[in-house]
């Protein structure tokens, strides 16, 4: 079979069975009984099928939503190529329920399915209901072993409001902000112990008045408690809307030149949250509407709290790993979380204690003082930060794993949340450090954990008994890339169909729900069709190494390598190969915060819209005429022969990099300095043969006997370019010339330099294959003059890593017209308004709400139209010009629409505008003349 280092990655597979150990004290940890059925759907499924099996557990089930099947027909869960018995498979409508009374039902429904198929314990992963404190103690309560943190360990630090209050009173610093709107809403209509008193009995609530609180918003909070337990409301969101937005009155005063933050303290994962831009506290009870309907608490009887907290502006989004037995708690070092966009993570990197070191030892060896004292900052940040988490863990009576998620803003650090679950970049920390589980009484006998979903399993089935363990090292740096269902502008892109897949390579960890799985029989990949009723993952790559470049190098070569092909299908897989260089080039040890990734969207987009501009054809047509004519009449024949020769060599890549505006952002990154403009020139540093060479290999467009030649360098030019590589190798090693600044100098000098052992036929005639070789090549520079006209690199990394972002890219403006450049909106009649993406369709804010517009209504430019549910966020989507709707044409909320579907037939208040062909090959003309006349 082929795929080994898909299947048996030793990485993240291996014996993991208990039993088998000689050791009485090792295998009393056996963990073979256990019988889980799987509740959650993603990566983490197939990993905990294979750390099951890999335990001896043999009976296992999975959780299987008919959800994805109804929105799109042919995506079937690619776990089901690991499960042969169809009995083990247990479908229900989808995994959570729409509203409270769904959730309840859906709750028993897994309880019986549990009960009646002999399972005994309980993993939901990262997604759903896994810190869902009702369903961990319903499971609890019918003798279900669930495996993950207690229902005690979900309220006290899993509910995001009661995690603020433990972490005041544990000493952990925290975001300011209100974490209790809810109780101070309650408290205006009942302002005292009195009145709550009285509220108890009127609505018959399970609470004593004597056991209030004598602390009155924490008595409201008592309430509240008793109130979500019997299931009655005692305040309207619109009560709640008011507390809200005074709140951030309140807060916008204290800290004008900071945004606010809305949270819902049952959110995770990106969902329910919104931030509200400086002047908009208006708009809060519009988001605290949207934010309880994206988490699906609008239900009578849910606690519909949400958090107000400042957004701290410069934030960094670093995470510490927790783990515990309920008894002792302790820390596996950090992730960095930064690079994220709309609060759903793209690239996590490791912090660990060891690889800061290293780095802050390389920066002391080449005399950079300021990125050493940055370093040397967030040693001590990290060791602070694993510090409160473990103390914190203690507080919660952490009997699982859990994150310790905290903002990092220079020197200062908030705890933010807790996830009491295991995160989707688990493994970035499990590749860092593993767990050595040693008897007391003799630390020869001993067992390693090497993955965090074992460890659950473990104090799931002997928590207390097991001692707490020491970390091992495994490696410094360890990086994961979310391979997503979303376009060039990191939109949600559900629907597509993956038919091919290529390998994973030595050094690839993927974890991608065994899609890449082959089929038995005939050892190909099979087709997947990518659902869009949850998210948009599609898989998780990791790499690892001893130093972040090395993982980082890992991993551009990992993407590099990687080959997907599919009809409708778009990822964000050329993303991180841009991004990943642009690390590369600048520093891989910059520190980014949250807000940097639109800005780096939107300077890719400025490349994209140059590059739009170019005529690539029109530029080799007249560089070509232009070299002949400079070479004189007796050259005119040959010369013009071998640009002839040279034509696709030289455009198939360049092409290709225009095309693909990642690509070529990635390219520029890591040849920055291969370049120099002079007088408004570019003049290379680098021989640009071996810039092409790299630019075919940079594509993974080399060279392979036998390969299609669609995918790769054609012969004919790689046997050009194989000549021209051999020439200028044998020069380097007659030549005394330094780099290629040199060499070419002496090339331009009528005799060979002194010492070089050629005769001046010789010496011409190599100056005449340098002329050949060369020709053409100045086209090349079309590429960093894109760059230069851009000002791409202004976006870069300074002396103490923190990123400089020049205000043009944070505009809002241009970075809604870059998006649409990245991605062009589809091409509608001037009557009709299309949907971007597909998904499900609403057409009001909540089921009470108005439509956002009906037949007959005018709307202006960024007025909302609908709002459409795609990959688990609910996306607003705004009028991109004003006009009138002559009709609506989706019947209805909750139906499915698709991208380029019509939406509304409108009429427009402005006559739009198309640019025939003509006009746009004469504009493109117009811009390749501009960057001839630099090159």
């Amino acid at each position: 079979m082929s795929n080994e280092y898909y299947l048996k990655n030793p990485l993240i597979h291996g014996d993991r069975q208990l039993a088998r150990q000689s050791s009485a004290w090792v295998s009393q940890f056996d963990c073979s009984h256990m019988r889980p059925l799987i509740i959650c759907r993603g990566p983490i499924r197939k990993e905990a099928i294979d750390v099951f099996r890999e335990m001896g557990i043999r009976h296992i089930g999975i959780l299987l939503s008919e959800k994805d099947s109804i929105v799109y027909q042919n995506a079937l869960a690619p776990e089901l190529r690991v499960m042969p018995d169809p009995e083990r498979i247990h479908r229900v409508p989808d995994y959570t329920g729409a509203n409270k009374e769904e959730r309840d039902q859906r709750i028993q429904q897994i309880i019986g399915i549990a009960r009646d198929n002999g399972y005994n314990s309980i993993f939901a992963g990262y997604g759903f209901m896994a810190e869902d404190e009702t369903m961990v103690a319903a499971m609890e309560a019918t003798g279900l072993n669930f495996i993950g943190p207690c229902s005690r360990t979900v309220h006290d630090a899993g509910l995001k409001d009661e995690a603020k209050r433990t972490a005041l009173k544990t000493g952990v610093s925290v975001t300011p902000g209100i974490d209790n709107a809810t109780a101070l809403t309650l408290l205006k209509r009942h302002p005292d112990h009195a009145a709550l008193a009285a509220l108890i009995q009127a609505e018959g609530l399970p609470l004593e008045p004597e056991s209030l609180d004598p602390e009155l918003e924490a008595a409201a909070d008592q309430v509240l408690a008793a109130s979500y337990s019997k299931g009655v409301d005692l305040y309207t969101v619109d009560e709640l809307s008011e507390t809200i937005t005074e709140a951030v009155l309140r807060m916008s005063e204290e800290y004008p030149s900071n945004r606010v933050r809305l949270k819902a303290i049952s959110g995770g994962g990106g969902k329910g949250q919104r931030i509200l831009g400086i002047g908009e506290a208006d708009r809060a009870g519009e988001m605290v509407r949207e934010i309880l309907n994206e988490v699906k608490t609008t239900g009578v009887g849910d606690n519909k709290n949400v958090l107000v907290e400042l957004n701290i502006e410069t934030t960094r989004h670093q995470e510490i790993q927790v783990i515990g037995n309920g008894i002792w708690s302790m820390s596996l070092g950090g992730r960095d979380c930064s690079l994220q966009m709309h609060e759903q993570k793209l690239l996590e990197v490791s912090v660990t204690l060891d690889s800061l070191a290293l780095a802050l030892e390389e920066a002391k060896a080449q005399g950079n003082s300021t990125e050493a004292a940055v370093l040397e900052q967030d040693v001590r940040t990290l060791a602070q930060m694993e510090d409160e988490a473990a103390r914190f863990g203690e507080a919660v009576g952490l009997d699982s794993v859990s994150t310790f998620e905290c903002i990092v803003d220079r020197d200062k650090h908030f705890f933010m949340e807790m996830n009491t679950r295991i995160q989707v970049e688990h493994r970035v920390t499990e590749l860092c450090y593993a767990l050595r589980f040693s008897n007391p009484e003799n630390s020869e006998d001993h067992f390693v954990v090497e993955s965090l979903v074992e460890a659950m399993v473990l104090l799931a089935a002997h928590g207390p008994k097991l001692p707490k363990p020491h970390r091992v090292p495994r490696y410094n740096d360890s990086v994961e890339a979310r391979l997503n269902a979303t376009n060039q502008a990191l939109q949600p892109s559900a629907g597509g169909v993956i038919e091919y897949w290529s390998d994973a390579i030595e050094g690839e960890i993927r974890d991608d729900q065994g899609i890449s799985l082959h089929n038995p029989d005939t050892d190909v990949f099979m087709k997947y069709t990518l659902a869009g009723a949850y998210d948009s993952n599609i898989a998780l790559l990791l790499t690892v190494g001893n130093t972040r470049l090395d993982c980082y190098q890992r991993m551009a070569e990992t993407i590099r390598q990687t080959q997907m092909r599919g009809k409708d299908l778009a990822t964000n897989l050329e993303f991180h190969y841009g991004l990943v260089n642009w690390f590369l080039g600048q520093n891989i040890n910059a520190r980014p915060t949250t807000r940097f990734i639109v800005p780096y969207l939107t300077a890719v987009g400025e490349l994209k819209r140059e590059a739009l501009d170019i005529d690539l054809e029109h530029a080799w047509r007249e560089l070509s005429r232009l070299e002949i004519e400079a070479a004189g009449d007796e050259q005119d024949t040959s010369l013009a022969s071998t640009l002839d020769l040279k034509h696709t060599l030289l455009l198939r890549p360049m092409e290709l990099l225009l095309e693909q505006p990642h690509l070529l952002s990635g390219w520029l990154s890591i040849h920055c300095d291969s370049y120099t403009m002079i007088n408004g020139r570019v003049s290379w540093n680098d021989n640009p043969i071996e810039l092409l060479a790299d630019l075919y290999h940079f594509l993974n467009m080399d060279y392979l006997p036998g390969a299609p030649a669609a995918g790769m360098i054609w012969e004919h030019d790689h046997d050009i370019l194989r000549e021209a590589q051999a020439f200028y190798g044998k020069l380097e090693e007659l030549l005394p010339a330094e780099d290629w600044l040199a060499m070419q100098t002496q090339l331009s000098e009528s005799v060979a330099p002194e010492g070089v052992a050629l005769s001046p036929e010789e010496w011409a005639a190599a100056q005449a294959a340098h002329r050949g070789y060369q020709s053409g090549c100045s086209i090349l520079s079309i590429l960093p003059a894109i760059a230069e006209a851009t000002a791409y690199f202004s976006l870069c990394v300074n002396d103490d890593l923190s990123i400089d972002i020049p205000d043009r890219l944070n505009d809002p403006e241009l970075q809604t017209a870059m998006a649409k450049v990245l991605v062009p909106p589809p091409v509608a009649k001037s009557d009709e308004i299309l949907a971007a993406s597909g998904g499900m369709f609403y057409g009001r804010e909540t089921p009470e709400s108005p439509l956002f517009v009906e037949k007959g209504d005018h709307f202006d430019a960024g007025d909302p139209l609908y709002i459409v549910e795609v990959m688990k966020m609910f996306n607003k989507v705004y009028a991109p010009f004003a006009g009138t709707i002559e009709e609506v044409l989706v019947d209805g909320d909750g139906m499915i629409i698709s991208k380029g579907q019509p939406v509304f037939r409108i009429t427009p208040d402005e006559k739009i505008v198309v640019e025939s062909p003509e006009e746009i090959a004469a504009r493109r003309r117009a811009a390749t003349a501009r960057y001839l006349d630099q090159l």
